[in-house]
């Protein structure tokens, strides 16, 4: 499966519609990159693009985009609540799909370097691409501001990692890195930026200083208000959303909020968000309130009831989560988007893939599927009541199995076309080396990891299991009526 690497400029400017039109055109007209958001704030004066693409496809596009700006933007007019250093403030590079962190190292060292020749700009590598401890925190590289730049530059500790150690007044200075996906994730108070600030401040993981620490990890937050829209913001940056979950963010806010007894009129996300935070929040509530959601649909929904992610505009999550726009971009090529009488001609077909794998997984997501709608049909109906608690432990496995097997049917055939890609069997015995070369040993390595029969026998029989002990206590019920 190619790499796919997410970019993510944020430049100093959200008010003028021509330029960031034009900086949006500068991504869309690279090859390879798929711009997917494109989101302004007039207070902040700043807009976030996310685009995606392989890794020098996402590269070529932030050089774009850059040069473009460079045209449009003048640093020393640009106000706005939102900190900042540079028109093209930050640039990082996150790992999507296929890609480690490594490439998005890498693609952050060229950027900068081929960013500063081409602009004569200085650069600052932080995050994985930090080279020292003191520049992995964007919030210290970005410390006194756009105002402070001149006098930083001329300490030789702020020796930029590319380009001169020249102040130049309409760019400033670049940041540029490689991390996890971040959230930008703001919270809606009905009350002064001062207060909001507050919150913010015994939230983040800085605090108030050394002597008094926020309680999240890898959270930064700042309050200011947002003039468009009436509200006061706790604006957070999520960092490491496994570690600091949304939901706990929200919530911690609210209890504050609370205490100091301020309103909150629901949250907001900025750029996107990956589908894994989505179902984690989902899962939270759903679990806090004991309810039985199984559809990945209906679980994003109450995420969006619960934060009130729409307080502030429409949340669509097609638009809004990254899955969901990759996937858009790239269903023509899935065997899973196929019609049946496309899939089994495909299947017939004079080619080697889609094959047993493809195919034991699809037969097997069909016999889930049926144990799902066994399990739906009898849920929540008042003549089977006595049964909805088996029915909400049987229900999830299936519909989980469902959605699994349905990932192999393509996964399955991926593997073997790369393992076909690098040579298969052929090449290692026309170089007369058997499979001992190195693209046999890949070749191998790739047929190995192919998550085909082994997977679905597995998973087969982790729901047979499923069902033959839920089906026991069924009959044991039908039996002691």
């Amino acid at each position: 499966m190619a790499k796919l690497v997410e970019c993510v400029p944020n430049f100093s400017e959200g008010r003028n519609k021509e330029v960031i039109d034009a900086i949006a055109g500068a991504i869309s007209a690279t090859e390879g990159c798929s711009l997917l958001d494109v989101d302004p704030g007039a207070s902040t004066n700043r807009t976030v693009y996310t685009f995606v693409g392989p890794p020098q496809a996402v590269v070529e596009g932030a050089l774009n985009a850059a040069r473009a700006a460079f045209a449009i933007i003048d640093m020393a007019k640009h106000t706005g609540q939102h900190p900042r250093m540079g028109a093209l403030d930050v640039c990082p590079f996150i790992p999507v799909r296929s890609a480690t962190m490594d490439d998005c190292v890498a693609c952050a060292n060229e950027f900068g370097r081929r960013l500063a020749d081409m602009l004569e700009v200085p650069v600052y590598l932080y995050g994985e691409a930090a080279q020292s401890e003191n520049r992995r925190s964007l919030p210290t590289i970005r410390a006194g501001e756009y105002e402070a730049l001149p006098e930083k530059l001329r300490k030789s500790e702020w020796a930029p990692d590319f380009g001169p150690a020249t102040f130049v007044a309409s760019w400033g200075a670049t940041v540029t890195g490689a991390r996890k996906f971040l959230i930008a994730y703001n919270v809606n108070l009905l009350s002064t930026k001062e207060q909001a600030h507050r919150i913010a401040l015994d939230i983040r993981e800085q605090g108030r200083g050394k002597d008094q620490p926020g309680r999240f990890k890898k959270v930064q937050g700042i309050g200011w208000y947002l003039e468009e829209s009436s509200v006061a913001q706790v604006s957070t940056n999520i960092l490491d959303f496994e570690l600091t979950p949304l939901h706990a963010v929200y919530e911690e806010i609210c209890r504050d909020a609370r205490e100091l007894n301020l309103p909150v009129v629901g949250s907001q996300i900025v750029g996107l968000i990956p589908l894994k935070a989505m179902l984690d929040c989902a899962d939270f509530y759903v679990q806090k309130e004991k309810l039985f959601i199984v559809e990945e649909e209906h679980k994003v929904r109450l995420v969006i009831s619960k934060l009130g992610l729409d307080s502030l505009g429409p949340f669509i999550p097609k638009e809004r989560i990254i899955e969901y726009m990759v996937e858009a971009n790239q269903d023509e090529g899935r065997l899973v988007s196929l019609s049946l009488q496309q899939f089994v001609r495909s299947v017939g077909a004079r080619t080697a893939a889609p094959g047993g794998g493809s195919v034991s997984a699809a037969i097997a997501a069909m016999g889930a599927a049926l144990g799902c709608m066994v399990g739906q049909m009898t849920y929540g109906k008042r003549q089977f009541e006595a049964v909805d608690g088996i029915m909400r432990r049987l229900i999830p496995p299936f519909h989980q199995a469902m959605n699994d097997l349905l990932l192999i049917v393509d996964a399955d055939s991926t593997a073997f076309n790369s393992y076909m890609e690098r040579g298969g069997p052929a090449r290692g015995a026309e170089e007369g080396r058997g499979s001992s070369t190195v693209p046999g040993r890949e070749s191998r390595r790739a047929v190995a990891s192919a998550p085909g029969h082994g997977a679905v026998r597995q998973r087969g029989l982790q729901i047979r299991r499923t069902g033959e002990g839920e089906g026991a206590r069924v009959r044991e019920h039908e039996r002691n009526k």
